[in-house]
């Protein structure tokens, strides 16, 4: 069953996210109070809707009861934002996302119970600080406070060793959830899967342990 979704606020991360829905054939709801910015995303959605005011009734008229994942991108606007999670959730929408312009706004949204709450130059500061960092790391995604993902290339000190011989999950605490080589891909590889030199090593574990990993293990 194909899930739908609503997207308020057309800037620069709605808008990018939009679009990106509609590459994977996601039926998506476009909502701004900008007439401009509104027409320049109808191409790409489902439905794209003029909304000068976010209120019970509008969210109705939008269809909001049929929805199953919104996402809410005024960052910079915290009232807006505030008050349109609030009637989401009250609304009774299954899962509510929503972008914070700063550590306050966040605490908000969460206290008012958004699913998650999404800080992109935050996270995105995050990743490049990482693979500035270290020369094998070329992306880091942080899942929470505790644990995040790294892609990380394989050096000479891993080529043609097994992930059994290397028991990096025993020895750094981390795993090893797929190998990318070239366009080829293996999720949850065998112990016995050979690793070379140059492959990218999908790794989760906790911040500390991927860190340790990077600097001793590959």
């Amino acid at each position: 069953m194909k899930k739908s979704f609503v997207v308020f606020g057309l800037g620069r991360f709605g808008g990018t996210l939009v679009k990106e829905f509609a590459k994977l054939g996601i039926e998506v709801i476009a909502v701004d109070i900008d007439e401009t910015k509104v027409s320049r995303y109808a191409e790409f959605v489902t439905h794209a809707v003029v909304a000068n005011e976010l209120d019970e009734s509008s969210l109705r008229k939008i269809g909001i009861r049929n929805v199953d994942h919104a996402i809410v991108s005024f960052g910079d606007d915290m009232k807006s934002s505030v008050l349109t999670c609030l009637l989401l959730k009250e609304m009774g929408v299954p899962i509510v996302w929503a972008k914070a312009h700063d550590d306050y706004h966040a605490k908000v949204l969460e206290k008012i119970g958004v699913d998650r709450v999404i800080h992109p130059e935050r996270d995105m500061a995050i990743r490049i600080a990482h693979h500035i960092a270290s020369q094998k790391i070329i992306d880091y995604i942080e899942l929470s406070k505790e644990y995040s993902i790294a892609e990380v290339i394989a050096s000479e000190k891993l080529h043609n060793k097994t992930l059994i011989e290397l028991d990096i999950r025993a020895r750094f605490g981390c795993t090893i959830v797929a190998i990318q080589r070239g366009e080829d891909i293996v999720v949850s590889p065998a112990p016995d899967r050979v690793i070379l030199k140059g492959d990218v090593l999908v790794v989760i574990g906790r911040n500390e342990d991927i860190n340790r990993f990077d600097k001793k293990g590959v």
